[in-house]
């Protein structure tokens, strides 16, 4: 018999919480009926223990050693097949630390499998290292432990990360092509302003006339980039590295995120994909028989962006309270109106993780179709930008050479 903590709702409204012993979760729901109750939440406490636990701050992490969402979704699926096998747990950690090369991911599975020897569980022991396992992962784990269906929950996960990953992947994508035309051009203007102008200087100097003011503002800036390279040089690399540090930061984090997914045509990508992603995590934590609350609190934090989070953490505050889910998340400028109709329909139907399922299958459909908009929209706009940054040094260079052309004529 252990001990479990649970949220319910007396028949006057109110809302209680407290703990209470019993042999399994629905030996609690059984008790606390008996008593009156309607329950909202059971967790044992030994699911509080290990997935409640705060991780370390993470800090800077551009250069810590991380784990890749494909290793760890190979990792998940090889740990499911072994465990269906009748393979022990410890055992099967043996044989996938023993089989995967050096990093992170092993080291950790090396010593989850030491903490089960010792007597902890599978989640308490994988919740000791949250830059590997994360609360969804170890939740989900926690759940099949308790229900005995581990193999099952195993290849839940195994299917959410691969599609997480491919959304991922597919944002990713959609930025690298922006990405290597912004360093071209950077490269292309230093290299006019740097090698080339100065040529077109000493032709000016040998005309004796004094070239126009866009010209000489052209010309000046070159000196500069001669004399300064060293400067330079650090706003491009100091500039963009700061950023990283600040967005580190709560208050940054929030500002960023708020910018991108406000912002004109890149914003559509991230709103959908913070969707797809919050949705995919609510109806697999769900399905695997994760409360409700907890869901909730997990999703919002794998959302991948502040705003979307703070709106899910916002609606956790009101269904707490015993209000349907769907009604706070109706005033939500962020989450669309569709999304809050399905869930609304899932809650009375009690199907809310088959419609979070189709809800995600949507949205992980329209990341694909926003990412090639954003990608057709932005390739012109950049050669535009790019073709109007060349043609203005062009102009400046030339335009004194059309004033001596025309001075000839006169």
């Amino acid at each position: 018999m252990g001990k479990f903590a649970y949220q319910a709702r007396k028949k006057t409204g109110e809302t209680t919480k407290g703990e209470i012993d019993a042999n399994n979760e629905t030996e609690v729901r059984i008790k606390l009926r008996a008593m009156g109750l309607e329950v909202s939440q059971v967790i044992s406490k030994a699911q509080l223990t290990a997935v409640r636990r705060a991780p370390p701050s993470p800090g800077f992490t551009l250069f810590k050693p991380k784990v890749k969402g494909k290793d760890l979704q190979v990792f998940t699926r090889q740990f499911s097949t072994l465990i269906n096998a009748g393979i022990p747990v410890v055992d099967a950690l043996k044989i996938l630390s023993e089989g995967m090369g050096p990093g992170p991911l092993r080291d950790a599975s090396a010593k989850v499998k030491m903490a089960i020897e010792n007597g902890r569980t599978l989640a308490d022991s994988m919740a000791q290292h949250p830059y590997v396992f994360d609360r969804l992962y170890c939740n989900m784990v926690q759940a099949g432990e308790q229900a005995g269906i581990m193999d099952g929950i195993l290849n839940r996960l195994a299917q959410y990360i691969e599609k997480a990953e491919k959304i991922k992947s597919q944002v990713k994508g959609a930025m690298v092509y922006p990405g290597v035309i912004i360093c071209v051009a950077i490269i292309v203007i230093s290299g006019i302003l740097i090698f080339i102008i100065p040529k077109f200087e000493s032709f000016f100097a040998a005309s004796g006339k004094a070239p126009p003011a866009l010209t000489m503002m052209v010309v000046n800036l070159s000196h500069s980039m001669v004399t300064h390279w060293w400067m330079y040089v650090g706003v491009i690399v100091g500039v963009p590295f700061m950023i990283m540090q600040w967005a580190e930061t709560p208050d940054g984090k929030l500002a960023m995120d708020r910018f991108l997914i406000f912002a004109p045509i890149i914003g559509d990508v991230i709103q959908k994909s913070a969707l797809a992603r919050l949705t995919r995590t609510l109806s697999t934590l769900l399905s695997s028989g994760v409360g409700v609350i907890e869901a909730i609190d997990i999703a919002a934090k794998t959302a991948g962006n502040s705003v979307v989070e703070n709106a899910l953490l916002r609606s956790k505050a009101a269904v707490t309270q015993g209000r349907p889910f769907a009604a706070p998340l109706a005033k939500e400028k962020v989450i669309p109106d569709m999304v809050v109709q399905m869930i609304s329909i899932g809650e009375q139907s009690g199907t809310m993780d088959v419609m979070l399922g189709k809800i995600a299958d949507f949205y992980e459909d329209e990341v694909e179709n926003a990412v090639k908009t954003m990608t057709s929209m932005i390739e012109p706009l950049l050669m535009v930008v790019l073709g109007g940054a060349i043609a203005f040094l062009v102009i400046a260079m030339y335009l004194p050479v059309f004033n001596m052309a025309d001075a000839v004529g006169n």
